[in-house]
């Protein structure tokens, strides 16, 4: 199941419009919110997601920080999941947000992509 979160009506068309001209009839669905809302209207229908990909506008820095820590909360990850992140080149969308930690990053012309899981505890680790 894909969950595509677009806030702006015109662009949520589009995706919806280039689903159909490939012939795809299920297994999404479009959520026309702002992406905080969406994440946590996710959540609360107990959706885990293996990829998360982000891809706010360029110029829409705060957005990049806010999903990013309201992700690093939430239930919709798992150990196993990756969340990525586009993002121009010279942003840095930061390397930790609480236990949702950056692992790479790769770079090509103007922009990036930022790789982030969960960072897993070790069993080995002194307690106390």
């Amino acid at each position: 199941m894909v969950h595509f979160v677009e806030s702006s009506a015109r662009a949520a068309e589009l995706i919806k419009q280039n689903l159909a001209s490939l012939g795809i009839k299920a297994g999404f669905q479009i959520l026309k919110q702002e992406s905080i809302r969406a994440l946590r209207a996710l959540e609360s229908s107990a959706v885990v997601a293996d990829f998360i990909f982000l891809d706010p506008p360029y110029e829409m820095e705060g957005a990049y920080r806010q999903s990013l820590q309201t992700l690093s909360k939430s239930r919709l990850l798992k150990p196993e999941s990756i969340v990525i992140v586009e993002h121009q080149k010279q942003f840095d969308s930061g390397e930790a947000f609480e236990a949702l930690r950056r692992y790479r990053k790769l770079q090509q012309g103007d922009a990036a992509l930022s790789f982030y899981r969960l960072e897993q505890k070790s069993a080995d680790a002194p307690i106390g």
